[in-house]
């Protein structure tokens, strides 16, 4: 990528952004935050008992997320982020407009196969059907790319990498 972006790595549970975040950000040599750091432990217990978070839980984690995004604008970063609803992804652009989001995309069986084999993860793989659920794929108007997640992880960041190169050059 020819200008230092913010990468917002985001998809449902299960499709490797903790992965391939740091992949990517090696790739184009700046820092990487894991975006589940950002979540108040109110927030991690809830998910650990099985129950799927509400926008009232999210808001302070995409404002945690948003404020380190703004802090990277114009030296760039990857940060993991789910961003599943348009409305999540326009919170983190308030705080950061020139964010670009990865989107990794993969088929539900593969995902939750992936989900099952991880161990020590708070995200147990009953909470899939209510990702999918609230998953709002990237819109034409926003700035980011598709990534499939077939494949190993090597892989993946290499397609996301060239993914990025493709978009253009934000405005100054």
């Amino acid at each position: 990528m020819r200008t230092p972006h913010v990468v917002v790595v985001m998809g449902v549970a299960g499709t490797g952004k903790t992965t391939i975040g740091p992949l990517l950000a090696a790739r184009l040599g700046v820092p990487y935050a894991e975006g589940d750091d950002f979540h108040p432990r109110a927030n991690i217990a809830k998910m650990t008992a099985g129950v799927p978070l509400d926008d009232e839980d999210r808001w302070p984690w995409l404002d945690a997320i948003g404020a380190w995004a703004h802090e990277r604008a114009g030296l760039g970063g990857v940060v993991s982020c789910s961003a599943l609803k348009r409305s999540y992804r326009d919170r983190l652009r308030a705080a950061a407009p020139g964010v670009v989001f990865v989107h990794l995309i993969g088929d539900r069986a593969l995902i939750e196969d992936r989900m099952s084999h991880r161990r020590g993860h708070f995200m147990p793989t009953a909470l899939l059907d209510s990702q999918f659920a609230t998953l709002q794929p990237l819109g034409a108007d926003e700035a980011g790319v598709g990534v499939d997640v077939a494949g190993g992880p090597e892989e993946i960041a290499e397609r996301a990498v060239a993914a990025l190169d493709r978009l253009p050059d934000p405005a100054p």
